[in-house]
């Protein structure tokens, strides 16, 4: 993967042109995204500094991309959806996202939400996220290195939880991090291949869920590496 750093590529390519950005926007919308802080949120950030330089031609596509560690950016669809899900209808609050990645998706939410914290168990992405991320200079966002599947008990609890892979069930810790009113949107896997977006709900009697959207997300795993 290329080690050219964010902030050399922030204005390269032509990639960052409001033209650009605002064709993948029409897209999303035609395509049923329909909150506007969203697609807003999407028309700041510069996606194709998070992927490598030479894939970067392609960051806008409606595509996943490689980014090393056998891990992918999610295609924009994929980013508006559960983004979506998480904002309709109130605001994001403080929001944990689970798994990082290469940092896309939580530049995203530092536009939607008051204090974001991304965690991300495989280091070489932590670190790759971090150099991303820093020219942007976002500051309602923490980056942790850890184990999200154990969520973030120090800065528990959250309005807003986003897992950015698929687990066969909710992990109990993130439920128990999840505020009174909070969302947590996740895939969930049943079985070897099927997936579906997730939106859990904590109310006063309980937690309520709703299957959605049929997903592919690479499986949810416990520990570092």
């Amino acid at each position: 993967m290329s080690v050219v750093p964010a902030a050399r590529r922030m204005n390269g390519s032509g990639l960052t042109s409001e033209r650009t950005r605002a064709r993948m926007i029409e897209r999303l919308r035609a395509e049923g995204i329909v909150e506007a802080r969203v697609l807003a949120a999407m028309a700041a950030v510069p996606r194709h500094i998070f992927v490598d330089e030479a894939l970067a031609h392609r960051a806008y596509e409606e595509t996943a991309l490689p980014i090393g560690a056998g891990q992918f950016i999610s295609r924009p669809y994929a980013v508006a959806r559960v983004l979506e899900l998480l904002v309709a209808g109130r605001e994001a609050g403080r929001v944990l996202e689970v798994g990082t990645g290469c940092g896309y998706q939580a530049a995203v939410l530092a536009q939607l939400a008051a204090e974001v914290y991304s965690i991300e168990r495989i280091r070489e992405l932590a670190e790759r996220a971090r150099a991303n991320l820093r020219p942007l200079r976002l500051a309602n966002l923490r980056l942790v290195y850890g184990d999200g599947a154990n969520g973030l008990a120090a800065a528990a609890p959250f309005d807003s939880i986003v897992v950015a892979a698929a687990a066969p069930q909710v992990p109990q810790a993130l439920l128990a991090q999840l505020a009174p009113g909070g969302r947590l949107v996740l895939p969930l896997a049943s079985g070897r291949s099927a997936q579906r977006l997730a939106l859990i709900e904590r109310r006063r009697n309980g937690f309520v869920e709703k299957a959605l959207d049929p997903v592919r997300f690479v499986p949810l795993k416990a520990g570092t590496r």
